[in-house]
């Protein structure tokens, strides 16, 4: 005897761990590509404070962000930001020293990657992530 609740439990089983794998396959790319949004952020930001005021490295599964300022003639590393993918999530888990959070990735029809905040269970942009990423570390200074 078939019974359909299991049938229909087994269809939705089996379309999850497709999709989980096709999230995970793309994940060294979305880690890329947010590397890519944050280069350029991280270049605008150089552009006006200075070659030495930030810089970004690309590693296997990390990207890692650090800021300086100028102090006593020299360059002092005020902050640190590091992203690195997370296969579990699946996500990003961004550290920036004290605060931490976990941006859940994935897919939408079409292939199109979505980001979501899994603590505030908030969708999104790029510019948002960025600005996630980035506004503390470059400004710590200013209001939010």
């Amino acid at each position: 005897m078939s019974f359909q609740w299991l049938q229909m439990r087994i269809q939705e089983e089996k379309d999850r761990r497709q999709r989980e794998a096709q999230i995970l396959e793309i994940l060294p790319h979305t880690l890329e590509e947010l590397h890519r949004g944050l280069a350029e952020c991280v270049a605008s930001y150089t552009g006006v404070f200075g070659a030495e005021s930030a810089e970004i490295v690309m590693l296997p599964s990390k990207i890692k962000v650090t800021m300086h300022e100028p102090r006593d003639g020299r360059w002092q590393t005020t902050s640190k930001v590091e992203i690195g993918a997370v296969p579990a999530v699946p996500g990003l888990q961004i550290d920036r020293g004290e605060v931490s959070m976990v941006i859940e990735v994935g897919l939408l029809p079409g292939n199109k990657v979505f980001y979501r905040d899994r603590e505030q269970d908030k969708y999104l942009t790029m510019e948002e992530l960025t600005r996630r990423i980035l506004d503390r570390a470059f400004f710590p200074k200013l209001q939010e």
